[in-house]
């Protein structure tokens, strides 16, 4: 009897060691998509409660908390502004984890503006918090206003990057910086499938109806393509990180 279960458990190791062998070798592979446009901004209300609801799971917490340990290695000071600031919850890592510094939070649509205002008051964390609605391509400071910018999960959604990457340098500070954090278009193979799978079984249905995640990131860049744009703007300071799905993006105004 002892034998017989040996041996099955030997089989179940093989089954499971080759599964995930077959999973890794067709999953691997970096997935080549042509680039679709996207639309900026979320204006649908039932789409920004879902986008609220969604961004509290425990996945986009992660990813928050990587986003911030990668802003702690450029030490952000003064004035900070989260262009395309969504609901907000970015805001309030950074004002928990970074508490000197002035976050303003910047985005498109008014409604997504009421939900993070609201967010970060229920938090009480809006003493050194403000929002503000505009376009990362008219941002509403001055010039060289501020110390650093952060953007996550926004750029594919920029209706004219370089433009946008243009009034980013405009409103920093001379040494200024800014981060971006954003998906790959060039994703493994099996980071798509776990978008598309999150997409029909997971995410709010008003979501769905607007193509996310996917959408997402089939209007990301590639690497290559993010060099070949940042070459067109006045940064001559900036570096790419790229990862599994998504990437990061450092600038310096110098």
């Amino acid at each position: 009897m002892k034998l017989v279960e040996t041996i099955m458990v030997i089989w179940i190791i093989l089954a499971i060691t080759f599964l995930v062998l077959i999973i890794t070798i067709l999953g691997y592979p970096r997935v080549t998509f042509p680039r679709q446009l996207s639309v900026e901004g979320v204006e649908n209300p039932e789409a920004v409660q879902a986008y609220d609801r969604i961004s509290r799971w425990p996945q986009f917490n992660l990813m928050r908390r990587m986003i911030v340990s990668e802003l702690k290695k450029n030490h952000p000071n003064g004035i900070i502004v989260d262009v395309g600031c969504g609901p907000g919850y970015l805001v309030a890592v950074i004002t928990r984890e970074l508490p000197h510094l002035h976050i303003i939070g910047v985005d498109i649509a008014e409604k997504m503006i009421e939900v993070a205002t609201h967010n970060l008051s229920s938090l009480g964390l809006s003493e050194h918090v403000e929002f503000r609605q505009g376009d990362v391509q008219k941002l509403p400071f001055e010039d060289n206003a501020v110390d650093f910018v952060v953007s996550t999960l926004s750029l594919h959604h920029w209706s004219d990057p370089k433009q946008a990457l243009q009034e980013i340098y405009r409103v920093l500070k001379p040494e200024g910086q800014f981060l971006l954090f954003d998906l790959r278009r060039d994703s493994r193979r099996l980071f798509y499938w776990l978008l598309r799978f999150a997409q029909r079984f997971v995410v709010p249905a008003a979501l769905r109806r607007i193509n996310e995640p996917i959408g997402s990131a089939l209007s990301s860049y590639t690497p290559v393509e993010l060099e070949a744009l940042l070459s067109e703007t006045s940064f001559q300071k900036w570096r790419i990180k790229p990862g599994i799905g998504w990437m990061f993006v450092w600038g310096c105004k110098g």
